[in-house]
Order: structure tokens, then sequence, then C-alpha cells
């Protein structure tokens, strides 16, 4: 039976649960994967962490050299997160021989083409599948399930804090700061929530994601980024009227010419299967042109559920003969910069205060018109003011042409504000 050493960096939440599950199922994968995987390793300076979870004091090393210089250590699974010391480890390990497994989003769509690079060097390996949407096995998918596809969409919940937060505005009608503090208090949201509820963290899943799809370097400064701190329980509310939920959702299409990116709040019709996800769970929409449409659906967070996606890159990594890499050229850039479009096309939802007068809603629909905007729907919300609510859902249409019409409808003669600019998806 082939031994395989493994060498833990980080014994945090899902470096903790990575270790439980190697404990406790070192025999099951013994009998059903021909593999025993010995954790021979753990580099933590939280010594006491590490005994709470039984780890024998004896493999506990704060020094990466220790690893990378042990012959029988194939394996090096990294849970430090951030870029450092993240990178210059891996890249220490790589070079060394030693195949690395990461859930590490951030390092890998930044520095993939580095942490390569090291691997061509040291004839290693690259697996991270738990670097997108946690348990839920979408690397696998777009690498080793949907070959005979061209993938033509991508659209995802892709970050389960987000996700928490806006179901909680959506279920129970609370505010974004009083759903953020739910989140935090139950440990879905950091102290500091910027990476995902401003959209960082969903960038760097749809960077891995869309690159694998569409076989080319889709960096992320190629990625539109808006996040979830502007949302309005008033818009999530008026959107349920409209038979319409309110997802951050991650989106990517490739129509053959140009690619297109972008991460922000957005609208879904109640029928389509993203709207039923709620909570922290996360799912992935996938079209392909042959298969049509793939839906995945899991915990994208947690020990447990991450460190199930660690443990099956482990074992997959251990029963490779030949290390496999990008089937695209994969430097720090776009593959070319023609490759990505410039503008989106997409319908809209426009919520706007007026002065509920004569002539207000003409010279709105012509700031429209001027600018190719066709409306779908208009919503006045009753009013025993002066001051009224009017929404607006448009037709497909180009961002840049919203921008135009935005930006002609705040000058206007009664209007008070523009108060949300939401895109929606069918």
């Amino acid at each position: 039976m082939k031994k395989v050493g493994v060498a833990l960096l980080g014994l945090g939440v899902v470096g903790g649960g990575t270790y439980e599950i190697l404990k406790k199922h070192q025999e099951f994968f013994k009998k059903t994967q021909g593999v025993d995987l010995v954790v021979k390793y753990v580099m933590d300076r939280n010594t006491a962490r590490c005994t709470e979870l039984g780890v024998d004091p004896a493999i506990i090393t704060t020094d990466i050299n220790v690893i990378a210089d042990d012959p029988d250590v194939q394996i090096v699974a990294e849970f430090f997160g951030g870029i450092e010391p993240a990178r210059t480890f891996l890249t220490t390990v790589l070079k060394k021989g030693k195949s690395i497994v990461t859930a590490n989003k951030e390092l890998f769509s930044k520095y993939w083409h580095e942490l390569e690079a090291a691997a061509k060097e040291g004839k290693a390996g690259l697996y991270y599948e738990a670097s997108c949407v946690g348990g839920v096995p979408i690397i696998r998918t777009l690498t080793e399930g949907t070959q005979a596809n061209r993938i033509l969409s991508i659209k995802g919940i892709i970050n389960g804090t987000t996700n928490y937060i806006l179901s909680s505005m959506s279920d129970e009608g609370k505010t974004y700061e009083n759903a953020l503090a739910e989140a935090q208090r139950l440990g879905y949201a950091e102290a500091d929530p910027t990476a995902d509820v401003e959209g960082f963290d969903a960038m760097y899943k749809l960077s891995i994601l869309s690159s694998l799809a569409y076989h080319k370097k889709v960096p992320i400064d190629r990625v539109y980024r808006e996040g979830i701190s502007r949302v309005a329980i008033e818009d999530i509310l008026i959107g349920k009227e409209l038979g319409l939920t309110l997802k951050l959702l991650a989106i990517s299409k490739d129509d053959g010419k140009k690619i297109q990116a972008r991460v922000h709040p957005t609208f879904v019709p109640n029928t389509h299967p993203l709207a039923s996800v709620s909570g922290s769970f996360n799912a992935v929409h996938l079209v392909g042109d042959s298969v049509g449409d793939i839906m995945l659906y899991g915990r994208g967070a947690g020990a447990l559920p991450t460190g199930s996606a660690i443990v099956s890159d482990i074992l997959y990594a251990a029963k490779q003969t030949k290390h496999r890499y990008c089937p695209f050229n994969n430097t720090g850039t776009a593959t070319k910069d023609g490759d990505f479009a410039d503008d989106f096309i997409s319908k809209y939802y426009i919520r706007l205060t007026v002065k509920d007068e004569v002539g207000t809603l003409g010279r709105i629909a012509g700031a429209f018109g001027k600018n190719n905007v066709s409306i779908v729907t208009v919503l006045q919300r009753d009013s025993r003011t002066e001051i009224v609510n009017i929404i607006f859902v448009t037709h497909e249409t180009l961002e840049k042409n919203i921008k135009k019409a935005i930006e002609d409808i705040k000058s206007l003669k009664g209007v008070t504000e523009v108060n949300s600019v939401i895109h929606v998806e069918e």
C-alpha cells in the first residue's frame, strides 16, 4: 500500500478540520483509496491549539525547512491564508518536489503563475479545489467533468457571508447593519468583513474559475467588483414584490469573442435555481454548449466542508504519477487585452426619489430613451407626501447606456436622488 507523508501548515479552523478528517478516516482511506495518509508534521506556533486537537508534540514544528528537506513528506497542505508567509513557504516546498494543497484563493488568484513555475521546477503538483466554494467540487467539475463542452457562462453564489446577510435581510427584514452584526456574532463574518462584503473574496474565486472555464487567464484586475454594503432593505422588499431575489453573484460569460467577469449585487427571478440558495450555502450554475445547465450546491465554508475538499485533493494528489498544469498561458496578466469586454449587457433595477409633480416621469422617460434604454416595468410607491419613489426595470442594455442615462437623470428637474442601480440577471 502506498504510504504518503503529509505536512499541515497552520491548524486553525480549516486546518483543524482537515487534521480531524485525516485521523478519523485513515483506515477508511486505506480500504477505499489504497493510500495510507500519515501526518508527518504540523507547522503552527500555537502548540496549545495543536495539543488540544490531539497532535503529537513531536511532530509540531515552526521551521519550513524541516518539512522541505524531509524526503518522507510528499504533500504539503497550507491553511495560513493571505499572501505571506504562505507564498514563500509554498514556493520553497514546491521547488523541493512536494505537491501543495491549498484553500488560499487570494494567494492563488494573484500568484498562481509563480506557484506553477515553482511546481514545474520541482516536478510537483498544485491542487486547489478548496480555494473556490469550499466543499463543492467545482474545480474538478470544470477540469475533469465538462471537457466535452465550451463553457458559456458561470453564475454563482460563492461567498457564504454575503449570502447569509442578504438572506437575513430578505427573510427577516433586517437592515444591512443588523444582518452584518448577526453574521459576525455567529462567526460567519470576520470582525473586519471587508473582504467578504465588498466582493474581494468572490472576485478572487471568480478569477480562478473563469480562467479554468475559458482556458484563458482572467486576472483579478479584469473582474468588475461591487459589494453589498450599500444595499438597502427597501430594494430587497421591492424586489420581492417584483418576483426578484437579491444575491451577490459572481458572473462570467464567454460568447466566443469576449469574456466578461463581474461580481455585484444582482436580482434574479424567484424561479431561478440560485434564488432559493439561502443562508451560508453556496451554489454555482454553469452552462455548457453541449450539456446545458449544471447546478452545484453545498456549504462554501467551515472546518469540515472545506477540510473535505482539502483531503479530497490530498488523496487525488497522492495517486498521481504525473502532475498536470494549466491548459493556458499562465502569467500574471491577461492572455490578451482584446479577449475582454469593456462593457456589459444586463437588465437593471433603478430606484429614484422624485417630486410627485406633472412632467417628472416624462422627463425621466426621455432621458432613458435618449440613451437607448428601454423600460419593462415602472412602479410608483404609494405616498401621501410630495416626494415618492419610482422604480424602473429595464430591458437588456449596455452598462455605458445606463451610466449615461443615470447622469442625465440626476440633473433633471424634479429628481431628488438616484437611490439604487442594481443588475438583473435571468
